[in-house]
């Protein structure tokens, strides 16, 4: 059965401001439900785990995560530089002359005599797999009295995702390990798809970048690594059945082998982070299949870009599309398909389905004597072709769930799809297109540009572009920003998108509790046009941490008022955390502003964000 955890907030999660305001700690992504105690520290001894013994595989996984996570705990010695102050009132504004800020209520120094050794797991579910919608529940309770830190999960996902609670919940202090005061946490991800995309097909990322993401990912509560593998530019993906494809990865060095495949599945796994697999097609698609059979590709050899956008044969350079008429490619696409279907372990693959270019297929004689041959046809026709064609050997198991960006279905050329076993990336039209794929039936990974492209903000890539040579700033008769200054600069997606834009999109305002429930989650894109190993984590991290809270918690309390305020030093201290943790990741303000809680926000009224138009 699908796992679907309940999509309201716990009003207990009102309580994390006050309450965690005794603590240092302020975990990230917040829970769903934290109960701080008041009777002082615990001090922790050399931890050990109770309650994996069973036969399952996953008792072992499980038991290497707890081996990892109290590694990390004695060799990091984390104390948060990030604290938590109370969110500041203000009286009688704006004529009151300062914020009267209210202390931290002291915690008690007293610890516990015998430092606590053990922790004592109990999981419902071993055998659960990690799959779409498997149950990441748990409950992690260090009490006052009791002898145990005490861990309950559904099965042996949640007991990851407790695991790295705790590695924030122990500091290192005076010498010493120690929580500081008795906690309970009750927690559950609202959404069961929470994730990244990386695409290695501008660029190469290497295989220890990669498993870098993944350690962000899984610190962060996030479950996927969404794999763009190639793209019209490169194929870098070993194939037994194809072998020549690696000719058109960029080297030889830059190439993905199965067993390095093979690697990063296990270490994801490892971590309860899902690899899905996306090869994008039938667009986006010239290198490594090109080596197969010229014949299967459209537009190769064409000049990519015109002054007129119908005669583009691709948004950007190479181009080069499948063929879609030719029956060669659906013989060299199911070998494809099959091979990589058998490599990858997730019962979800993506088979792309975006940015058709219908200039392409001018330079296609099959495809234009299709359509000489019936003037009735439509590229429509062309796409239901495509579909009608492929999803016989695409759907290749009772438990394969095909997953494709949303242009297959509601771009001007799309085809009518079955919503059953079908995941729809959303990109493009906000809101707007999540609440038509929804209505439909369809279940939606939330991928707004607008709001979660990691990428965009960069400027332009494509050279000799003579739109950059302007001397002045913008029109200031008429106050028309020029494509320069004011403008998106050479990005289509500017302006870069902060921690503070991805966390406030209300990406279900509007929908019904019905097209509600097919949203599933949320995907953060970065197309690496402009990114390699040197930057990759700075692009994704810790800004994904802004999208892993929204997705696990929300961002909302419990009254219904967004908690922007109080992430700001929830994923400051998570920052500092992942670059610990050997995670890359990018500053996000002055450390003036980590160690000065509230003192570099906006706005004196802290409540500002929810005094909006249209804010509750």
């Amino acid at each position: 059965m699908l796992y679907r955890p309940s999509l309201r907030l716990l009003s207990a999660t009102a309580l994390l401001a006050t309450l965690s305001s005794a603590v240092k700690v302020n975990p990230l992504p917040a829970p769903r439900e934290i109960t701080w105690g008041s009777a002082g520290p615990i001090a922790i001894g050399e931890l050990s785990l109770t309650g994996a013994d069973s036969d399952s595989a996953n008792a072992q996984l499980v038991t290497d995560a707890f081996a990892r996570s109290w590694k990390a705990i004695k060799d990091l010695k984390y104390y948060p530089q990030a604290t938590e102050a109370p969110i500041p009132t203000y009286a009688e504004f704006p004529g009151a002359t300062q914020i009267p800020w209210k202390p931290a209520a002291p915690a008690s120094k007293q610890k516990r005599t015998t430092p606590l050794s053990e922790v004592h797991l109990k999981v419902e579910d071993w055998d659960a797999d990690l799959q779409q919608g498997v149950n990441e529940s748990y409950v992690l309770s260090i009490g006052d009295g009791g002898h145990t830190i005490d861990i309950t999960s559904s099965t042996a996902w949640g007991a990851l995702h407790a695991f790295t609670t705790l590695q924030q919940l122990v500091i290192y202090e005076n010498n010493a390990f120690s929580i500081e005061q008795p906690v309970t946490i009750k927690d559950e991800p609202m959404y069961p798809f929470r994730g990244i995309m990386v695409d290695t097909g501008r660029n190469y990322i290497s295989t220890d970048k990669l498993k870098e993401q993944i350690d962000g990912l899984s610190l962060s509560k996030m479950n996927v690594l969404h794999w763009h593998l190639d793209d019209t530019q490169s194929w870098p993906v070993e194939l037994k059945t194809y072998p020549q494809m690696t000719k058109d990865a960029y080297s030889a060095r830059e190439v993905y082998t199965q067993d390095c495949i093979k690697d990063i599945i296990q270490y994801g796994r490892a971590r309860g982070v899902r690899i899905i697999p996306e090869v994008d097609m039938p667009g986006h698609a010239y290198s490594g299949w090109r080596q197969v059979d010229e014949s299967i590709i459209s537009c190769g050899d064409s000049w990519w870009s015109n002054d007129l956008w119908s005669y583009h044969t691709a948004v950007q350079p190479n181009p080069g599309q499948l063929d879609i008429i030719n029956d060669k490619t659906y013989e060299v696409v199911e070998k494809v398909y099959k091979e990589l279907a058998g490599v990858f372990t997730d019962h979800v693959f993506h088979v792309g389905g975006d940015e058709i270019q219908k200039g392409c297929y001018n330079f296609s004689e099959p495809i234009t004597k299709w359509f000489a041959d019936n003037s009735s046809r439509t590229y429509n026709d062309l796409v239901q072709y495509w579909v009608d064609k492929t999803w016989p050997f695409f759907m290749d198991s009772t438990d394969r769930k095909l997953m494709l960006w949303e242009d297959v279905v509601i771009s001007g050329e799309h085809a009518n799809i079955d919503p059953k076993n079908i995941i729809l990336q959303s990109w493009n039209g906000d809101v707007v297109n999540i609440k038509n794929l929804t209505n439909r039936g369809y279940d939606v990974v939330v991928s707004s540009s607008n709001w979660f492209y990691l990428d965009c903000g960069n400027g332009g890539y494509v050279s000799n572009d003579n739109r950059y040579n302007t001397q002045i700033n913008a029109n200031l008769e008429d106050g028309v920003p020029n494509f320069n200054y004011g403008g998106i600069g050479g990005s289509w997606c500017a302006p870069f998108k902060t921690w503070q834009r991805i966390y406030n999109y209300d990406f279900t305002e509007g929908l019904t509790d019905d097209e509600k429930s097919h949203v599933i989650g949320a995907s953060a894109p970065l197309w690496t046009e402009q990114v390699d190993d040197t930057i990759i984590s700075q692009k994704v991290w810790p800004r994904a941490a802004a999208l892993a809270e929204l997705v696990w918690s929300g961002n909302r309390n419990g009254e219904g008022k967004k908690r922007t305020t109080e992430l700001t030093q929830r994923i400051n201290n998570f920052r500092e955390y992942l670059v610990a943790s050997g995670v890359m990741a990018a500053p996000l303000m002055p450390k003036y502003c980590l160690q000065n809680p509230h003192s570099c926000d906006l706005n004196w009224d802290q409540d500002a964000l929810n005094k909006l138009p249209g804010a509750p």
